[in-house]
């Protein structure tokens, strides 16, 4: 039994009116350890030429439809556990945010005690900690058929509601994949990234995703459970699911049981649980495309 006191998030001392999940909520969502149990990839990559683009957000404070900030980022088991299996498949992996601004981080779901996580995170400290500018990745003339970025990975957590689905370069970066044939993988609330392929998008072209099939964080969790339990803070600003549905995206689950979804080239999770199957999804997804492409 939880105490209401248990229930109240708690205020985050570095912003006015910020806040961090209750001490209760993290009981329920996080854990010490993830169920990563390994992973072996006898044909792991070794050709050099394709990566990985993992557009992270810059972005700590999502301000919540009541004006207060929840202090968010992205979830660490999100990032990292898909990040294990890609690099252990052989890809190489850049990281950008935006403006090249650093990555941000809820810390307070890092699985303390699993040590497989925390060896990826020591790896990739540093490109988290100064990450690529997107726009300097994307150039001045864009990508092209012969970029060599095989997948781009957005990453969850509640942070990249903020900057990421109201870019315009996002949104070029995606239609570029979608029409390259090349890999979108995201989990959780990633998923609002999709949104950013519909920011100015070609005259009388349709939405990419349109008639997608995804999984994607609950909607009903954000308006119900999450306010109960005092992982938020208030009622959000707005339900990543609603939006998507909005331009014909659908959603596959109703719950978080650790689902993934392939539809075509667009690999999604439904939350945290479905970290490692979304990173063993995506790592044998593409090597076995990049054996095909040679």
């Amino acid at each position: 039994m939880s105490t209401e006191q248990d229930r109240k998030p708690v205020a985050d001392q570095a912003e006015a009116d910020a806040w961090f999940p209750s001490p209760y909520s993290l009981t329920q969502y996080v854990a010490p350890k993830t169920d990563f149990d390994g992973a072996d990839y006898p044909n792991a990559y070794k050709g050099g030429k394709w990566r990985i683009l993992l557009i992270a957000t810059q972005e700590r404070y999502l301000r919540m439809a009541g004006g207060e900030f929840f202090s968010t980022g992205n979830h660490p088991v999100e990032m990292l556990l898909p990040l294990l299996h890609l690099d252990m498949a052989g890809f190489q992996i850049d990281i950008a945010t935006i403006s090249g601004d650093p990555v941000k981080f809820e810390m307070w779901a890092f699985p303390k005690e699993d040590q497989d996580v925390k060896e990826v995170f020591e790896k990739y400290k540093e490109k988290l900690r100064q990450p690529l500018n997107l726009q300097a990745v994307w150039g001045k003339g864009g990508f092209d058929k012969d970029t060599p970025y095989i997948g781009v990975f957005i990453p969850g957590g509640h942070g990249v509601l903020n900057d990421v689905p109201a870019s315009e370069l996002v949104g070029n970066i995606l239609r570029w994949a979608d029409a390259n044939d090349r890999y979108y993988i995201s989990l959780c609330h990633g998923p609002a990234s999709m949104l950013a392929a519909n920011v100015n998008k070609p005259p009388g072209s349709k939405f990419i995703y349109s008639g997608y099939k995804i999984a994607v964080f609950p909607d009903a969790l954000d308006t119900s459970t999450n306010i109960d339990i005092g992982y938020i803070p208030g009622r959000m600003p707005w339900l990543v699911g609603e939006e998507l549905k909005k331009l014909g995206v659908v959603p596959v689950n109703t719950g978080i049981t650790g689902e993934t979804h392939r539809d075509r080239f667009v690999l999604t999770g439904d939350s945290p649980l479905a970290s490692n199957n979304l990173g063993r999804l995506a790592a044998r997804t593409l090597l076995e495309d990049v054996a095909a492409r040679g």
